[in-house]
């Protein structure tokens, strides 16, 4: 995490102090459970929640004596021992590291996900307002970057809304999978610690006890939830890839909101650069490279080893933080998006009509036309178009063979630019539903 890139809501999730938090809550609920089992006195239970609940940790301190254990949980109940008194002798019973480590890990990411929910609702909303704004705003379709028929930009922006609602949707099956719980001791046996303690603890923390451990929570639910993030990442790019290109002088059919004393250059002060849709690919790319060490976190030895640690000490925080930003970003971009509608049209009519080719060649082929022959026909008027010899509507009147077949009504008939947008509707109530 860098400053740069992070917002405080999400930041604090992953801070020492937030992580001890966290620590506690579990043993202090453990110790509950134990009481109410009998294992251990009632009494101590309440001395540790009335001892440290509210207590600040010093992480200086902690980390201070995990320079001398090596262990960042002991360091951790040595310095809960020093707040509680003679009573924490009865925290962390039967109890592993990984106990405490992979549920608080767990209630991190769901915490997350939460805000990473909330962010997406921004950009659908965002998304929203503006593709009914131009639900029937005329723009040029592309394939392969090249000029293919009309299309319109709401529709572009409804493409991305339905994108990000498959977005959310996955995102709240991911936090489902990883919101478990694992109290259940060294090897996952329970041997010395009984199975009602973890169902106490998981609901005290709003997880679900997780069904069979080993010493670790399964990493394959982790590996889903940061394949999720770079899914979602991967959707923020194209977005953004998508307006770097309307910005582009030759195209400027949208372009990012400038502010006033915003200057683009240090050398050249004309310069209006597509910056924050360039900040978005890298921050994708960035979400993106931690899906790898994800799914290779899933094969641990045996029952538990900790291979997986000093990654997901990186990606939990790196990859949520940066996707947050990358997410709230998006939807300000999308908001105060500057949209060129005469840019649009101007585009459009840059081939000289040539949008309309196809809608010339199925008029052909129904008139009588083999298709291979009316393709010859169309192509053959659509390449000195190309290379910006006529005007495709003149060029085909003047076609003694295409005469054959359409009278110059039924050829002016397919360059009809509405045809094109006569399922604007329905596509958008597909979408949006009924609005």
């Amino acid at each position: 995490m860098i400053p740069r890139y992070t917002r405080p809501e999400m930041a604090s999730i992953w801070e020492p102090q937030t992580r001890f938090k966290i620590w506690f809550e579990i043993e202090a609920h453990a110790a509950d459970a134990l009481a109410e089992l009998g294992t251990i006195p009632k009494e101590a239970a309440k001395t540790v929640w009335a001892k440290a609940r509210d207590a600040t940790f010093d992480v200086a301190r902690i980390d201070e004596i995990e320079r001398e254990t090596k262990h960042d949980v002991i360091a951790f109940l040595t310095h809960l021992a020093e707040i509680v008194g003679p009573e924490a002798r009865f925290v962390h019973q039967g109890m592993t590291s990984s106990d405490v480590l992979d549920t608080c890990l767990n209630v991190q990411l769901t915490r997350a996900a939460d805000l990473l929910l909330a962010d997406l609702d921004k950009v659908l909303a965002a998304l929203k307002k503006r593709a009914f704004e131009h639900k029937m705003t005329p723009t040029i379709g592309r394939s392969h970057g090249i000029h293919a028929e009309p299309v319109t930009f709401g529709l572009k922006l409804a493409y991305a809304y339905a994108e990000f609602s498959r977005a959310k949707e996955r995102l709240i099956a991911a936090r489902k999978e990883v919101a478990t719980c694992a109290i259940s001791g060294a090897v996952g046996t329970f041997a010395q610690i009984d199975p009602r303690v973890e169902e106490h603890v998981a609901k005290a923390m709003g997880l679900v006890p997780e069904p069979i451990s080993t010493q670790v929570i399964p990493r394959d639910r982790h590996a889903m939830y940061f394949s999720t993030l770079g899914v979602i990442a991967s959707s923020v790019e194209r977005i953004a890839v998508e307006i770097r290109h309307m910005q582009r002088t030759e195209v400027l059919e949208a372009e990012e909101f400038f502010s006033e004393g915003q200057k683009g250059s240090s050398a050249m002060p004309h310069k209006r650069n597509p910056v924050l849709s360039e900040n978005l690919t890298g921050l994708s790319r960035m979400v993106r490279a931690y899906v790898t060490p994800a799914l290779e976190n899933v094969v641990l030895w045996h029952e538990r080893d900790i291979s997986h640690s000093s990654a997901e000490r990186m990606m939990g925080p790196d990859a949520t933080v940066t996707l947050d930003f990358a997410l709230v970003r998006l939807a300000g971009l999308i908001d105060k998006l500057l949209v060129y509608p005469a840019n649009m049209q101007k585009n459009l009519d840059r081939l000289g009509g040539l949008v309309h080719s196809q809608r010339v060649l199925l008029a052909l082929t129904q008139k009588g036309a083999s298709r291979e022959d009316a393709y010859k026909l169309v192509q053959r008027n659509a390449m000195p178009v190309w290379r910006g010899e006529g005007d495709f509507l003149q060029l085909l009147k003047k076609d003694a063979e295409v005469k054959k077949y359409l009278s110059d009504a039924e050829i002016e008939e397919q360059f009809d630019l509405g045809y094109h947008l006569k399922h604007v509707d329905t596509i958008f109530e597909r979408v949006f539903g009924e609005s």
